[in-house]
């Protein structure tokens, strides 16, 4: 059988792709000890400085872990963490977190009506694109495409975050999606949609 030079290369490239490990939940499970300190029984953090990752996207999580390891998303304790996981590790503790139920929280009412605009409209005049496109309406994010799950999560985890896109400080998100959005918004802007989010489930 003669195939054409175009299979041959469709198929070499099959081959040579990087092979996803499949995650294992109880494992998972184990090897989220070390990480209970700051993410929080089942991965809802006590803590509003940190994410609570029960409920993200499995796709994400091990996302975020690799650029960890890697130092394309910079923070120190996490990188400490993530230095010696395997990407075995790695897919293990994002299927059981995402396997997880998240806790609910509330946004403050006193920011909830330019949190929600923000949200599901985006502010035209500054050309920011909504939330709602990305994440989706009630915030479960799009697995497919490893954008994040928002719903419930910590709002003083996701003003920092989303400070850190503006100033470039982080800067793993592609195509700069959110850093060309985070840089058109103003801190109130930031403070209301982050407590929308907090409350939207």
């Amino acid at each position: 059988m003669i195939l054409s030079k175009s299979l041959v290369v469709s198929l070499a490239l099959l081959l040579a792709a990087p092979v996803q490990a499949a995650g294992n939940a109880a494992a998972g499970e184990k090897k989220s000890a070390a990480c209970l300190g700051c993410h929080g029984p089942s991965g809802n953090s006590l803590n509003p400085s940190w994410p609570k990752l029960a409920g993200q996207g499995a796709g994400y999580i091990a996302k975020q872990l690799a650029e960890f390891k890697s130092g394309a998303r910079k923070d120190p304790i996490m990188a400490g963490q993530a230095a010696a996981l395997s990407t075995q590790d790695m897919a293990d503790l994002a299927v059981y977190y995402s396997k997880q139920t998240i806790s609910p929280a509330s946004a403050d009412k006193s920011k909830l009506t330019l949190g929600q605009n923000v949200y599901r409209g985006g502010i035209k005049e500054k050309g920011v694109a909504a939330c709602i496109g990305c994440h989706g309406p009630t915030g479960a994010g799009n697995p497919a495409a490893k954008f994040p799950a928002l719903s419930s999560q910590q709002s003083v985890y996701m003003v920092k975050t989303m400070k850190d896109f503006r100033a470039g400080v982080r800067s793993n998100d592609p195509s700069k999606m959110m850093r060309d959005i985070a840089k058109r918004m103003s801190d109130e802007e930031i403070e209301a949609v982050a407590s929308y989010i907090a409350g939207l489930h």
